[in-house]
């Protein structure tokens, strides 16, 4: 009988060590929103990291990219839950700094993508070099517009860091490098397409000789187009947009938007819990990691490599 009991006391001194491998790392992660296409495809990133690497993954965010107070709430939420990293895209980079100094606090590594914050203890920054690409904006509708005329921005939202560089580095080049260019008009559309549109017509109504728009997000690019169309504008008012969808797409073929500037959110989601799994797992992964746009045209609609950024095979699962 003792030896019976000597024995299972062994198994058991085996088993715990075991089933303390078998638990997976739990790495939380919380986007701007999850209504948003964008954040659909980041959301498919992750999940495709979490397989491969073998962790899991919560994802939880506000549903409106405007509501800062709900995405504290989430990540203190996590803090407490005691996950083992945080993958944050912040709706504001101020209001999320403290709530992830808190983390950094409690010992729970962070990984900041899409969009900064004012915090710097963090394992790596991945985004899209939002900058570059709002400069590169502003070079491809000068050259639309014959680098003369006037020029009208949708914008995201205040305090939102990655839109924000776009919509900068977009004035600076115009202002820099085509003075033959006005900035007529510049409105915030708060994430919101409805709210987008009725920016884009009161910049439509107030300059009626708009040579071409800048629209820097997906709900500004949506309200943009929206407005354009209902007005007869399409292919006399130039528009450069940002982020993709079905609607971006169809206006493009359409040829109201001359020019698409898309995005790799999958890549965005999966590069963010790959570089927590490597800090997890004790190594160093790359501190910054800035992914370039795609541009898009009407004619390259075809082309294998921009559908499948597109038209990813996940999405069309049922």
């Amino acid at each position: 009988m003792t030896s019976r009991r000597l024995w299972l006391s062994g198994v058991s001194a085996l088993a715990l060590p075991a089933c303390r491998r078998e638990r997976r790392k739990r790495i939380g992660v919380v986007p701007k929103a999850t209504s948003h296409l964008f954040f659909v495809s980041v959301h498919a990133g992750v999940d495709q990291a979490a397989k491969e690497f073998h962790v899991e993954t919560l994802w939880n965010g506000p549903n409106d990219e405007t509501d800062h107070q709900r995405q504290i709430q989430i990540v203190d939420a996590m803090v407490t839950q005691g996950v083992d990293a945080i993958a944050i895209s912040a709706t504001d980079e101020r209001a999320l700094a403290r709530p992830l100094e808190r983390a950094s606090q409690a010992g729970i590594p962070v990984t900041v993508f899409d969009s900064a914050v004012n915090f710097e203890d963090y394992v790596s920054f991945i985004a899209t070099g939002n900058y570059d690409a709002g400069c590169v904006a502003a070079r491809k509708l000068a050259a639309l517009i014959g680098a003369n005329g006037q020029a009208g921005m949708v914008m995201q939202k205040p305090g939102g860091a990655s839109t924000g560089l776009r919509e900068s580095g977009f004035a600076a080049t115009m202002a820099a490098e085509f003075p033959g260019i006005t900035i007529a008009a510049r409105q915030y559309g708060m994430a919101d397409p409805a709210r987008s549109r009725a920016a884009a017509e009161n910049i439509l109504t107030a300059h009626p000789s708009l040579d071409g728009i800048f629209a820097s997000s997906e709900a500004a690019s949506i309200g943009a187009l929206q407005a354009i169309e209902s007005r007869g504008l399409s292919g006399k008012v130039k528009l450069i947009t940002f982020d993709t969808s079905e609607l971006h797409v169809e206006a493009l073929k359409r040829g109201t938007i001359d020019l698409m500037l898309v995005q790799d959110p999958f890549r965005l989601g999966y590069e963010a819990v790959k570089s927590l799994v490597k800090k997890l797992n004790g190594h160093t992964p790359p501190r910054r990691m800035f992914l370039p746009v795609r541009q898009i045209t009407r004619a390259d609609l075809d082309k294998p490599e921009v559908r499948a950024l597109l038209f990813p095979e996940w999405l069309k699962k049922p």
